[in-house]
């Protein structure tokens, strides 16, 4: 808002780019644009919009500092959609942490206040027998059988927490602290192929540790015990996160970006 001549207050209305770009990003973030998509082409956006081909490549612009189209060149050019995802969330957050220097051991800090929560609102669900719980117990059955590779072991671990966090019923909760999760696991996979390659790589002893574990809060979601369920998580994660800070105690948070679409759906 302005002040005019006469002394008026001035209400300014949005740019055109601006309605455009509104629309558009209504489209994807509804899911009427699915992530992959290809965008028309811009004489055809331009026509559909009635703007002129300024304004809709401002609109463009807009999308693409937000993260929700990319550019792409050459034969099979054209605007790519990105729906939002926990893995792009993730990376901008990585982004703003990396440019602030933050420790790997602070972002280990808040999941270890936060987790647990989660955990405890997973036992509270009346429903966790029919939709949580198989999904746990198939996590396990799966790290059981992994216990020889280190990598394949920590990667499936993760889901373990993803599908806890994933199944705790807050929708905000869900959206913020799987964002963390996405973060934390882009490292905890580094460290965890890397020791592997080096041989360096937690004992069998550990890793069945690390399983017993998640087959005791499995066990204490199922049977509604919130608080001992929220006990254990908490001990068990600073465990965890002992494996994966001991290496480099000072090392900072780096940003990973999401993995890019499989595949591109035209749109006309």
């Amino acid at each position: 808002m302005g002040i005019g001549d006469d002394g008026r207050r001035r209400v300014s209305s949005p740019r055109i780019s601006e309605i455009v770009a509104a629309e558009l990003r209504r489209q994807i973030v509804n899911g009427e644009l699915a992530d992959g998509d290809l965008l028309p082409r811009q004489e055809v956006l331009v026509d559909h919009f009635n703007v002129s081909l300024v304004s809709l490549r401002e609109a463009l612009r807009i999308l693409q500092t937000e993260g929700l189209i990319s550019v792409r060149r050459g034969n099979r050019g054209g605007a790519v959609v990105h729906a939002p995802t926990k893995a792009s969330a993730a990376f901008m957050l990585g982004l703003v942490l990396q440019s602030g220097s933050v420790r790997l051991n602070d972002l280990g800090a808040a999941l270890h206040a936060i987790e647990p929560t989660c955990v405890g609102l997973a036992a509270g669900r009346p429903d966790r027998a029919k939709t949580l719980i198989p999904e746990l117990r198939k996590i396990n059955e799966a790290m059981d059988a992994g216990l020889a590779d280190g990598a394949v072991f920590t990667k499936i671990g993760r889901q373990f927490h993803d599908q806890i966090v994933h199944g705790c019923g807050n929708q905000t909760m869900i959206a913020v602290v799987g964002t963390l999760e996405a973060l934390w696991t882009g490292h905890e996979q580094r460290w965890a192929e890397e020791t592997a390659a080096r041989g360096e790589y937690p004992s069998l002893k550990d890793r069945r540790a690390v399983l017993n574990a998640h087959l005791r809060i499995t066990d204490l979601i199922e049977a509604g015990d919130a608080e001992r369920a929220r006990k254990v998580a908490t001990k068990h994660l600073a465990d965890a996160q002992t494996y994966v800070l001991s290496g480099d105690p000072e090392q900072r948070i780096f940003a990973t970006p999401p993995a890019p679409p499989s595949g591109l759906r035209g749109q006309v």
